[in-house]
């Protein structure tokens, strides 16, 4: 899986989250590379916060789409959250947020 057009960008923002916007946009579109990214600008804190169960979130969509990649990053995560942020992980993704906004957008 290729990642180059999101990831590029990533190089150049380590401090600024006005791209941020734009790439999690396309991950609520469903865009693999888009979510990928989205997986690793929370796990490494670019240009947020670094939160790991956001990170763990966005890998996770990326892995049902079947980025293999996004696994490998996952496990890294994974073994670096607590149990409590892997349960509001868990959380998150049985919401499934992503599916709302997705659905929001199109009524």
């Amino acid at each position: 899986m290729s990642h180059n057009h999101y990831l590029k960008d990533l190089i150049l923002f380590r401090n600024d989250p006005s791209k941020v916007g734009a790439i999690r946009e396309a991950a609520e579109r469903g865009e693999l590379d888009a979510l990928y990214a989205m997986g690793l600008i929370h796990a490494e804190g670019r240009g947020v916060a670094i939160d790991l169960v956001q990170a763990h979130y966005w890998l996770s969509l990326a892995i049902e789409r079947g980025d293999r990649d996004a696994e490998r990053l996952r496990e890294i995560v994974g073994s670096q959250m607590t149990d409590e942020e892997f349960a509001a992980a868990q959380r998150l993704r049985a919401g499934g947020a992503l599916s709302r906004l997705s659905s929001d957008r199109m009524h």
